[in-house]
This record gives C-alpha cells, sequence and structure tokens, in this order.
C-alpha cells in the first residue's frame, strides 16, 4: 500500500463508472484502489458474488507488511416487489463501502446509514 503524508484519499464512485466495467474488471479496480490506501464508497454496491469474489482475491493479495485485507459494510439488494419478480427484475445492491483493513473500521450499520471510522496513522503515514 502507498503511505501518503497528505491524509486520506476517499473516493466516491458511481454506478456509471462501475458499469463501465465488467465484474472482473470493477473486482481489480477496487483491490487496485484500496491496496493504494484509499476508501472507496460506491454509490451501487456489489453482489453477493461479487463480495465472494473480491474477498477470495483480496486473500491472495495479502502481504503482512503492506497490505493485510480489506473491511468492506454495505447494504444487500432491495427487496424485489411481487410484480418484479414476476417480471424478472433484478435489483442492484445498494451502497458499499471498501477500505483498508488497518485504516477503515465500522462501527455501527442499521438500515439507513453506515458509520464508519477511519483511522489515519496506521496505513497512511
Amino acid at each position: 500500500m502507498t503511505k501518503k503524508k497528505d491524509g486520506i484519499s476517499v473516493n466516491l464512485v458511481s454506478r456509471q463508472k462501475l458499469d463501465e466495467f465488467s465484474s472482473a474488471e470493477k473486482l481489480e479496480f477496487i483491490l487496485k484502489e484500496v491496496q493504494k490506501g484509499k476508501v472507496l464508497v460506491l454509490e451501487h454496491g456489489l453482489t453477493p458474488m461479487e463480495q465472494t469474489e473480491l474477498i477470495a482475491h483480496t486473500m491472495k493479495e495479502i502481504k503482512q507488511d503492506t497490505f493485510i485485507g480489506i473491511e468492506m459494510e454495505g447494504y444487500g439488494e432491495d427487496k424485489p416487489s411481487i410484480i418484479q419478480k414476476i417480471l424478472g427484475v433484478i435489483k442492484k445492491p445498494r451502497m458499499t463501502v471498501i477500505g483498508p483493513a488497518d485504516l477503515l473500521k465500522t462501527v455501527r450499520k442499521d438500515s439507513n446509514m453506515i458509520q464508519t471510522r477511519i483511522i489515519p496513522g496506521r496505513g497512511a503515514e
């Protein structure tokens, strides 16, 4: 992870940006950004399958002295209505927050808010 003296970068990533990528490209983009020490807030979150794949990729990239993993918290997919189920409409997952495990800690999550704490000094010195 790149250590910076000028603070921690928090990137708000739009749905349009994520839609430009295939699922594999999206995960590669996220992992590279987090390895650089950035915290990402994704407007549309990851599917459960993408979350699983991201964790698997992250586990392969762990290096005790430079990258200990990710912290990820988000909202799942909205429950589809009966009409949406009949029509086969798939809801996209809602917002997700992802960052380096040594910088980002989830404090609290409820149905309307994810509260996280960015801990400077460990990964962004």
